[in-house]
């Protein structure tokens, strides 16, 4: 039997449901969810190989690396396997009168991807199709999977990951089995990073920073003031400090990445308020410009992170991204607005 392998690195937790399965109990559709960052889509892609690799295997995870279907799969985050369909991000409906055939064009829709499952595998097996950060751009593509994810061909296998499973349709949210993938370890997103060719200072100072995510210590370790992070944070120095902030950061895709680095610096902001200056910190990169804020008391900390709580539980809905941003800034103005009449007061 041929050495098998799963190149995934954490997702304990995913890696254990899958690892007690065989090809008999295989469900026909998964729901990934789980922050930013933290492998949904990577392992989604090595399951996929798993199931489509030819050498003999008791489960269903682990691929040879060698067989026909994996060599398909190496060498590019995008697989070029008959069999296997990937689609990234927003889903269309299409068009109900294209023709029948394989697929091969940019950008798939919900039409295509009917279309091209109900089809037969090119292997004579499975056939795995990857919804990647799912988001359909309107109910009525949605719609138009919603009876293919209740009764998909025989041998298809839907992968979706999301880190907002609260905008999808209900409707279909209950038709697929939803694994909850965890923060990475410091350690592992290390890893990740050296992989990826970060030297080990580089590496040490984005796990640091990622808080368990890949795509936070990417981000944090840019050197591009127009960032998300960097937008983020000088809009969250600016309220803090009383001065109007610049144009907005929020956005759809933004929102919920952007209101986690909220939620980093309120945090240190409170660590060194009520401990020390020498507090340990998440955003070391913004030290300096923590510990330059005037101290916040307890109560109105708790009240930022309860009211960041909040939005995030918002940002995961439909709701407006630039009325989520207002509830932050609220909340922070709110703060600043209580320090300045204490300053005030003091000195008379």
């Amino acid at each position: 039997m041929s050495e098998l392998h799963f190149d995934v690195v954490g997702c304990d937790g995913p890696k254990a449901y899958f690892g007690r399965l065989d090809r008999e109990r295989i469900a026909h559709a998964y729901l990934f969810t789980g922050a930013p960052g933290v492998g949904k889509k990577s392992f989604a892609r090595r399951l996929a190989q798993s199931l489509l690799c030819e050498a003999p295997k008791s489960g269903v995870l682990g691929y040879d690396g060698t067989c026909a279907s994996c060599r398909l799969f190496a060498g590019s985050e995008s697989a070029r396997h008959p069999d296997f369909l990937e689609h990234t991000g927003v889903l269309k409906i299409g068009d109900s009168d294209a023709a029948m055939g394989f697929y091969e064009g940019e950008e798939l829709t919900a039409r295509d991807l009917v279309r091209q499952l109900s089809m037969q595998s090119y292997s004579g097996g499975l056939r795995v199709l990857l919804l990647g950060d799912i988001d359909f751009a309107t109910h009525h593509a949605a719609n138009a999977l919603l009876k293919f994810f209740e009764e998909p061909p025989r041998g298809v296998i839907l992968l979706l990951t999301s880190s907002t499973p609260g905008r999808l349709l209900v409707t279909i949210r209950s038709r697929l089995i939803e694994l909850r993938f965890a923060a990475l370890a410091q350690a592992q997103v290390r890893e990740i990073l050296l992989r990826m060719g970060y030297d080990d200072e580089r590496a040490a100072l984005g796990a640091s920073l990622g808080q368990g995510s890949v795509t936070r210590a990417i981000a944090a370790l840019g050197d591009d003031d127009a960032s998300l992070r960097a937008q983020v944070a000088a809009w969250f120095f600016a309220v803090v400090e009383g001065r109007t902030p610049a144009e907005g950061w929020a956005s759809r895709d933004a929102l919920d990445e952007g209101l986690e680095v909220l939620k980093s610096l309120v945090r240190d902001w409170t660590a060194l308020s009520a401990v020390s200056s020498e507090a340990s910190l998440l955003a070391v990169d913004y030290g300096s410009e923590l510990r330059a804020l005037p101290a916040i008391a307890t109560p109105d900390a708790f009240a930022i992170l309860s009211k960041l709580d909040d939005a995030q539980r918002l940002a995961r809905t439909n709701v407006s991204p630039q009325m989520v941003s207002e509830i932050v800034r609220m909340a922070l103005t709110g703060a600043a607005l209580t320090r300045s009449r204490e300053t005030r007061s003091s000195r008379t």
